[in-house]
């Protein structure tokens, strides 16, 4: 714990990750733990203290500010909510501490956690540690940063369009996004409406594809991880891989950067020579991601933005007169905040009808795909009926299952700012959201720029272990988190 603090108070007046920390509590709570071990007998620790029971023991834990922590803040960058402090921790929190983990830093957000830059007026902004002058993503970007910088083992983070996949490519770290109803959700904020709660999957990140599984189960619990196959060995030869390059000529969505579609295709061929049955497919509804992720979004009955970057003020922000407040930088609230308060505040009421008719596709999309991955799968011994396969070598195969390859996100890590310019890229893995489908994020070493590659592997629902397993077995291949630099 010591080296971790130590490295947390080195790192951070570089990168601004780190917004709140009980340094001398988790110090005292290791001390004592050490202690309590050097008490007892072998037979005594493995009783009390084993893999079994504790398998996180001992290990330093970052929390994204979005989560309760008692005594910590839990304003998610909202100006109004900065002299909150938490009474209570979160249920993904309290699950990680039963398991043997020791909260210790507190991370940096987008405001309101509804932006893919971790910057706000409380706490600034974040800074990637592979080059200071690029984002971290968001919303769960001071959690990337300050795993990929070595600054923590595991993190926490939750993911409504994109907040665990996005930080961990930009920064090159493993992050999973669970089936939906495996990880409860409660004690951040902002929360979302039980509407748009599918939508919102809390999750694990770290540097180590290892780790994802045990803290995987630690945050769900005995009853959320019940709901998966986490032991379940998985057999790349018995695999059935569907890499998508792009989302088909998304409107308003940067083109896929060769460097990425080119990791891709690498780990393609790897598969392949793991004697995984691969092929590439698109699918032409990719291309409606945004239409349908803001459909779902709007016919959610969310609370207006501007109400939630409101905070403890009962009135909502007129962010029309923000915007020009910021214009001469006397606006509390970040430019992209008062941006997507607009749009909420009218586009609802312009685009119902389109936001219905994209949901109905989304509908279509997601029975096509989940169809697509059943397809050859073995259910009791036997193939389903339609399983049938006809790629080269793999004929009327059973396989164990079937996982979708996709680009993270079209570009490499931004420069700050930048993401105004291209607001809707997150439709990458704002798609899945929509979809409801579990997604890991893997590293895949780094660009000819220095910065992180990497690419979702997709499954069924509740089909996590098999995205989990190809993320170790991508570790393995292509060396999964690379040192960002010698500070």
């Amino acid at each position: 714990m010591s080296a971790y603090i130590m490295r947390a108070k080195e790192i951070n007046p570089l990168v601004n990750a780190i917004v709140g920390e009980q340094y001398h509590l988790a110090l005292r709570k290791a001390q004592e733990l050490d202690r309590t071990l050097d008490n007892l007998s072998a037979t005594e620790i493995e009783e009390k203290f084993s893999a079994k029971h504790k398998p996180l023991l001992g290990v330093p834990l970052s929390v994204k500010e979005a989560f309760a922590w008692i005594g910590m803040t839990n304003c998610s960058g909202v100006p109004s909510r900065k002299h909150i402090r938490s009474t209570y921790d979160a249920p993904v929190l309290k699950n990680l501490q039963d398991a043997g983990a020791i909260p210790f830093i507190h991370t940096n957000v987008s405001e309101a956690c509804m932006w893919f830059e971790s910057s706000n007026y409380v706490f600034g902004c974040t800074n990637n540690a592979y080059d200071t002058t690029r984002i971290v993503g968001g919303s769960s970007g001071g959690e990337g940063c300050v795993i990929s910088a070595g600054a923590a083992v595991i993190g926490i983070g939750s993911d409504i369009g994109g907040s665990i996949r996005m930080p961990c490519f930009f920064n090159g770290i493993f992050g999973h996004k669970p089936s939906v109803g495996v990880v409860e959700n409660k004690g951040q904020f902002p929360i979302a409406s039980e509407k748009a709660l599918p939508l919102l999957q809390t999750g694990p990140m770290c540097r180590y594809a290892s780790d994802l599984i045990p803290e995987l189960r630690a945050m769900a619990g005995e009853e959320g991880a019940a709901k998966l196959q986490l032991d379940t060995k998985v057999d790349l030869s018995r695999l059935r891989v569907i890499s998508v390059p792009d989302d088909d000529g998304g409107l308003m969505v940067s083109k896929v950067d060769p460097q990425l579609k080119e990791a891709q295709r690498k780990v393609c061929e790897f598969l392949a020579s793991k004697g995984a049955c691969v092929e590439e497919r698109k699918f032409h509804k990719f291309r409606m991601a945004l239409d349908m992720w803001t459909g779902l979004m709007n016919l959610s009955d969310e609370t207006k933005f501007a109400k939630i970057i409101a905070g403890e003020n009962p009135k909502p922000v007129n962010c029309i007169l923000e915007l020009g407040k910021s214009a001469i930088g006397m606006s509390k609230h970040t430019f992209p905040a008062l941006l997507l308060g607009v749009v909420d505040d009218f586009g609802p009421n312009l685009t119902k009808a389109r936001d219905i008719k994209a949901v109905e596709i989304l509908k279509k999309l997601k029975k096509e795909l989940i169809e697509e991955m059943k397809k050859g799968k073995e259910e009791n011994g036997r193939q389903n009926v339609d399983g049938e396969n006809e790629a080269e070598g793999h004929v009327g195969e059973n396989y164990q299952g079937t996982v979708l390859l996709y680009p993270s996100h079209p570009k490499i890590a931004p420069y700050h700012s930048h993401p105004i310019f291209t607001p809707f890229n997150f439709a990458y893995t704002g798609l899945f959201n929509a979809l409801g489908l579990p997604v890991t994020q893997c590293p895949l070493g780094l660009s000819k720029e220095g910065l992180p590659l990497g690419l979702q592997v997709v499954s069924a629902p509740y089909e996590d272990h098999l995205s989990l397993a190809v993320a170790q077995a991508l570790e393995e291949k292509f060396g999964g988190w690379v040192n960002p630099g010698s500070v």
